[in-house]
């Protein structure tokens, strides 16, 4: 079978290629060129860099395959960057890893696929794929299911694949452990076989969100006051994207008690702040809601990721119109930011997500 494999660089996404050619597939290497790197003046994140798609080639070039460089400036700069400053311009706090794996990654990729005449494209993704026999004369049903290794697990970043998308994804590394990745890396004498993880954003290197906004948005940021939950004023600030809910350094004021950021509102400007206690909900609601498989039934038990690293919390959800859904917890949630992604799980299986209003 004739695979794309998606190929960052890294040792995921190379390992993943390598699995692939050594089970005696057809497989063609991709990368994106994310952003222009042509002049030398920008820095980058440790992932999606000229080294990363050097080091791509090479391993291609190790493993016999062919390998191709594709430029998605455009489609990343209109479907990850530009909305990452939209949601914090509006006082939601982003999840751009999402938008990248579902928006580019897999309909992008998807797209250039069908050009070689391949019928899957896979990635280094830690995730499985389950296909379900047929039923009702329908065609098979696809399952995404966490990744044997739990502390790798991206399914959280994967929620709003729909069928036809995983119907054509591939996840080699589902079934492995980091350290097996790793060590399958050296034993095919891959140059990548210690390469550190990526964990920043690549577009924000130094993790200076609010200045790479400020330097996005058409004028200057609105500064607003900074109030507690009855409304008196504490202190000024220079603009609600320079934080999120939950925050707590960097507030600008002061209190006999640590306080955290509990609300956001961009029309006002206005930052409200209070205890720990106050950053607690039972409820959410989200928009954009994405079924892997079919709704669930009305207040369906579930278990609930509202962050990545965030604990899996049991709840009961309801469907709504209009692609979206109502989450109940069962026990009081810290800090839940609108703009951040809810995952919703049954065991090891994703049921679907939205992003929290």
């Amino acid at each position: 079978m004739r695979i794309v494999a998606a190929m960052s660089g890294g040792v995921d996404s190379s390992v993943a290629a390598a699995l692939l050619a050594d089970a005696g597939h057809d497989v063609v290497g991709l990368s994106m060129q994310l952003y222009d790197q042509s002049d030398g003046t920008r820095s980058f994140g440790s992932c999606c860099t000229l080294d990363d798609l050097h080091d791509a080639r090479r391993v291609a070039r190790r493993l016999g395959i062919p390998h191709y460089i594709v430029n998605f400036e455009r489609q990343f700069d209109e479907r990850v960057v530009s909305p990452f400053v939209q949601e914090y311009a509006a006082a939601r706090t982003p999840i751009p890893c999402v938008r990248c794996n579902s928006d580019l990654k897999f309909a992008s990729l998807l797209d250039r696929a069908r050009g070689f005449e391949a019928r899957q494209v896979a990635t280094g993704h830690y995730a499985r794929i389950e296909t379900l026999p047929a039923g009702n004369g329908s065609g098979p049903v696809r399952r995404l299911r966490r990744a044997v290794d739990a502390t790798r697990d991206q399914c959280y970043f994967l929620f709003s694949l729909t069928q036809s998308q995983l119907a054509r994804a591939s996840f080699p590394l589902g079934r492995m452990l980091k350290s097996e990745v790793r060590d399958y890396a050296r034993e095919h004498d891959l140059l990548v076989a210690d390469k550190p993880d990526s964990r920043e954003i690549c577009f924000v290197p130094d993790g200076d969100y609010a200045t790479f906004v400020e330097r996005r948005l058409a004028g200057a940021p609105r500064g607003g006051a900074v109030v507690d939950g009855g409304g008196r004023v504490l202190g000024r600030h220079h603009g609600v994207h320079r934080f999120t809910v939950g925050q707590r350094k960097g507030l600008g004021v002061s209190s006999a008690v640590p306080l955290y950021v509990t609300a956001l509102d961009a029309a006002t400007a206005t930052v409200t702040v209070g205890p720990r206690a106050a950053l607690e909900r039972n409820t959410l609601t989200a928009g954009g809601v994405n079924w892997i498989e079919e709704p669930p039934r009305p207040g369906q038990p579930v278990t609930a990721q509202i962050r990545h690293h965030h604990p899996p919390a049991p709840a009961r959800v309801w469907p709504l119109d209009g692609a979206a859904l109502r989450l109940e917890f069962d026990t009081p949630q810290p800090a839940i930011a609108p703009g951040q992604a809810v995952v919703l799980y049954d065991d090891d299986i994703v049921v679907g997500g939205g992003w929290i209003d």
